[in-house]
């Protein structure tokens, strides 16, 4: 760390000690304001991304469980109940998992690039 660096970061850490703690609470519900504004548009690229993934894998899926290219519709009569319950649920749990695991991904990267865990969205 260089002598500037340095010494501003000491500087800072001495005027947050001299804030008193209702001014400490209000700078860090503004920081968390600002946090969460600055990650919204990054979680809603990382929800379209996770959204098409999804629906990639469960085409596959599908394909490979129900043996047809396409997924049953269920409105689509000539369906039996159990092939549109079976896709749904493959289908929720597929969405379900891609979106965690992308989720969590974008909010490591967050942290890896700023230092700091994304607020809650």
């Amino acid at each position: 760390m260089t002598r500037r660096a340095s010494r501003a970061r000491h500087e800072a850490e001495a005027a947050d000690t001299a804030q008193s703690p209702s001014a400490k609470r209000s700078a860090a519900k503004r920081r968390k304001k600002k946090q969460k504004l600055l990650y919204r548009p990054v979680g809603l690229v990382l929800g379209l991304a996770s959204g098409a993934l999804a629906g990639a894998l469960f085409g596959r899926i599908w394909a490979a469980v129900g043996g047809e290219g396409d997924a049953p519709d269920p409105l689509d009569e000539d369906r039996a109940w159990k092939e549109i319950l079976l896709a749904a649920a493959i289908q929720g749990a597929i969405f379900a998992v891609v979106r965690a695991v992308v989720d969590r991904s974008g909010a490591v990267g967050v942290r890896r690039l700023t230092g700091v865990w994304p607020a809650g969205t």
